[in-house]
Formats: C-alpha cells, sequence, structure tokens
C-alpha cells in the first residue's frame, strides 16, 4: 500500500478522493502485458511475468497503461508502435484524478461513467459513492467482461453496461454526475438530458483542430454551460471516430491566392485563439511543419471526409505574402484566417475567459465571459 501512497502524495490527493484512491488497488487493473505510456510521451512494453519490477513501476508511477491495440486486431504482445493504434487503456493517475477531482463526486451522488475501459475509475467512483450508485458503459464487449472481473476481483459491482455510450443510460436518469473517459467531438445531448439541474459533466471535448480540452459543464434546464480546465489528449468515442486520412488531393482543381496574415502566427497564437478558430471554422485539422531552414507549411483538411476540402498556406523567411491554396466547397485558410482576426477584435483573450454551452439537441456554443456573448460569427 506504500506505493499506492506514495503516488497519491505525488498527486496531492487529500480528503474522501484519496481515500477512494487507496481502496482500489490499481495493480488489479492493469493487464500482465500492455504498453506503459508515461508522462514523457515515450511509449515501451511491460510484461509482468517476463519483467515484473518494470511491470510494477508502471503500475504505481503516474503512466497511463495501453490494453488494448486496433479494437483487439493486434496482439498486445505484438505492438508496431509506428502503425497501431490505440483502443482501450488505463489513463495516467495525474489525468484521472483531475477528471475526478473536476468532477468532485460527493457521498451518495448517482455516477453515469461513459468509458468503462479496465474498470478502475469505476471503482475508484463506488469507493467515493457507492457501487450502487454507479453506471459506467462500456461499447466493446469484450473490454466490458475484462472489467468486470477486474472490478470483482477488486470486491467492486457497480453495473456494467455494453452500449454505445452517445446515447448514456436513460432508465437511471437522471444522474448527479456524468464522466466520460473517452473524448468526443460532440458532446451528445443525451448526456446533458440525463443530468439533473445543478448537475456536473466532465468531458474531454476534442473537436479536432489541435488537441483537446477538460470541459466542466453544470446542467440547467434544456443545456449545460462550463468552463475549460487545461488540455487532455483521449480516445474518441468510438461512435464519434472520424477518418483521419489528411492528404492533398484534386490539386489540379485548386485554387491559389495570397494573404499578408503570417501563417505562424496563427499556429503561435495560443489557446483562446484556438477556441476562437474552432468555434468560426468547426471540424477542421490543423497540422504545422517546421523545417530546418526557417520554412513552415501550415496544412488544413476537413475532419471526417478524405476527399473533402484542403488548404495549405507557406511561409518563407524574409517574405511579406504568403502563397495559400484551397481545395472543396468549404475555404478552410478563409475560415482559419477569419477565426484569428476575430480573436484580434475580441483583444487577444486567453482560454479562460471562454466558455461552452451545449443544448439538449446536441448544439454546441462557444462564448467568451458569459454564455450570452457567443461567438457566432
Amino acid at each position: 500500500m506504500s506505493r499506492a501512497k506514495d503516488l497519491a502524495d505525488l498527486l496531492g490527493l487529500t480528503g474522501a478522493l484519496r481515500e477512494a484512491m487507496l481502496a482500489v488497488p490499481r495493480d488489479m487493473f492493469v493487464p500482465d502485458v500492455g504498453t506503459a505510456g508515461p508522462a514523457d510521451g515515450s511509449r515501451y512494453p511491460i510484461d509482468r511475468r517476463a519483467r515484473p519490477d518494470e511491470w510494477r513501476h508502471a503500475v504505481f508511477s503516474d503512466s497511463a497503461v495501453i490494453t488494448q491495440w486496433d479494437d483487439e486486431q493486434t496482439d498486445p504482445g505484438q505492438v508496431d508502435l509506428r502503425r497501431a493504434q490505440p483502443s482501450s487503456s488505463i489513463s495516467a493517475p495525474s489525468v484521472a484524478f483531475a477528471f475526478l477531482s473536476l468532477l468532485n463526486p460527493r457521498d451518495h451522488d448517482r455516477v453515469l461513467e461513459i468509458g468503462t475501459g479496465t474498470g478502475y475509475t469505476a471503482a475508484v467512483l463506488s469507493a467515493r459513492v457507492g457501487e450502487h450508485n454507479v453506471v459506467t458503459i462500456e461499447v466493446d464487449s469484450a473490454v466490458a467482461e475484462q472489467a468486470e472481473a477486474n472490478l470483482k476481483m477488486a470486491g467492486f459491482a457497480p453495473r456494467v453496461l455494453v452500449a454505445d455510450g452517445a446515447d448514456g443510460h436513460r432508465d437511471d436518469a437522471p444522474y448527479d454526475r456524468v464522466h466520460a473517459t473517452c473524448a468526443v467531438r460532440r458532446i451528445p445531448g443525451a448526456w446533458v438530458t440525463q443530468t439533473r439541474p445543478g448537475g456536473v459533466i466532465v468531458v474531454p471535448w476534442q473537436p479536432g483542430y489541435d488537441f483537446g480540452w477538460i470541459v466542466r459543464l453544470t446542467a440547467t434546464d434544456g443545456a449545460a454551460h462550463g468552463r475549460f480546465h487545461g488540455r487532455a489528449g483521449y480516445m474518441m468515442l468510438r461512435d464519434q471516430r472520424a477518418a483521419m486520412r489528411f492528404a492533398v488531393h484534386h490539386e489540379e482543381e485548386a485554387a491559389t491566392a495570397t494573404t499578408r496574415l503570417d501563417p505562424r502566427s496563427i499556429i503561435d497564437a495560443g489557446e483562446g485563439a484556438e477556441l476562437v478558430i474552432t468555434a468560426l471554422a468547426p471540424d477542421v485539422k490543423l497540422i504545422p511543419i517546421r523545417a530546418s531552414d526557417g520554412t513552415v507549411s501550415v496544412s488544413l483538411y476537413e475532419i471526417g471526409k478524405p476527399e473533402g476540402a484542403w488548404a495549405a498556406c507557406d511561409y518563407e523567411p524574409g517574405a511579406d505574402e504568403f502563397e495559400v491554396t484551397q481545395y472543396g466547397e468549404r475555404r478552410l485558410w478563409d475560415e482559419v484566417e477569419e477565426g484569428f482576426l476575430r480573436w484580434l477584435e475580441l483583444g487577444s483573450p486567453g482560454a479562460d475567459r471562454f466558455g461552452l454551452t451545449v443544448m439538449v439537441d446536441g448544439t454546441h456554443m462557444l462564448w467568451i465571459d458569459e454564455p450570452g456573448r457567443l461567438l457566432d460569427g
């Protein structure tokens, strides 16, 4: 237990959440074979039988462990890290407890969890609010089966359902807390509908432009409003996975123009600019490339549409005009440039001034300072 206490100390956990963490043996939720993902961004295989000390270090350090690759199509002991895509994991403790701290579950709260994974956070929530108050949903039946086994071994029995988490679970609604362990591009309206007024939703919101956001929303009648609490990258809700093939196509049909806006200004502007651009240029992926000779290329792609719109803008040292190439019904560079200029007009605000409203019909609205000041273009 001392290693668990050391980890709790490292995370700065106190009170009821610390007690809940210490009540759940993390090693019971980590498979014998997996892939550790520490905070430095590296990944390496772990094997309990072959290298037990290394395995235990991954379990009791601030490291994620990837437990499934390519929707179980890849053997976890034979992973090509260059090509395989992670599809289930146990999050790094610092990330998991950042979300749980924002969720702030109280005694006897009814909690809906989206994305059971290994079952670890469902166990922590069970220790905090009582297992009879926790419903956790997992879309992958094999993952759910293993999670139930892990939970049973650890002495917990929350309700585990195999279903599409995007739909929530209406039968046991309303909930006091909704906890998502998978990222979404669009927060489902069902989650808002199934949260009681005053209840809290904490979710990794990953609209696609860049890295994701931690969002904490408070439900009201017909909507949920809240602000951003840092960055987070999570595996996507399978219902919202989009094609991520980003490649230039139909070059002969692309239009070429110039802009006086240095593309470096956009990629270096920071998080506030990113949020305004996200609002005014939705479903756009930005990919910057900086070369050793000082040139910079910014590519933009329409998410989920391999044959959709794309744009590119290149910076060359000494230039005061920059070539822009665009293809498709949407003019992605124009949209992104408009968002950047709007951010400048607002006074270049930081991310701490922005918030998000999600309606029960799934409509998303970004705002500045207060929900009534919408970034609607």
